[in-house]
């Protein structure tokens, strides 16, 4: 029980933070390759203080991390936090897949003979 406690905080904290466009276009950066604060603020038009207080709130639910090279501070994208989070959904789209393909299969039984293009009568 505890562990999926932890795993609804952090899915709770992930897509929390997907929520804003802004954090989006910073992963969505990030996804081609580690930049600082300074390079990921560059094409909006908010503070470099903006982006690094998103930037903070991305870290805290795990999406990103942050190195030290010298003087820089560059950000990268965590990988197995997006893979953690596109298992869940893909659980449920699964799931949702299997019902689809239920009711496709029920329907099919459903349908009118002629209109599969079947002689009347031929059907069991």
């Amino acid at each position: 029980m505890h562990a999926d406690h932890e795993t609804d905080d952090h899915l709770d904290r992930a897509f929390l933070a997907l929520a804003d466009p802004v954090r989006r276009a910073l992963v969505a950066r990030l996804s081609r390759g580690p930049a600082t604060v300074n390079e990921l603020a560059e094409p909006f038009p908010i503070t470099v203080q903006a982006v690094s207080r998103h930037v903070q709130v991305l870290e805290r639910a795990g999406l990103i991390t942050r190195t030290r090279e010298g003087q820089k501070r560059p950000c990268h994208l965590d990988p197995a936090a997006l893979e953690a989070l596109t298992g869940w959904i893909d659980g449920y789209r699964l799931a949702a897949e299997r019902s689809f393909r239920r009711l496709d299969a029920v329907l099919d039984t459903l349908q009118d003979p002629a209109s599969r293009g079947e002689p009347e009568g031929t059907r069991p």
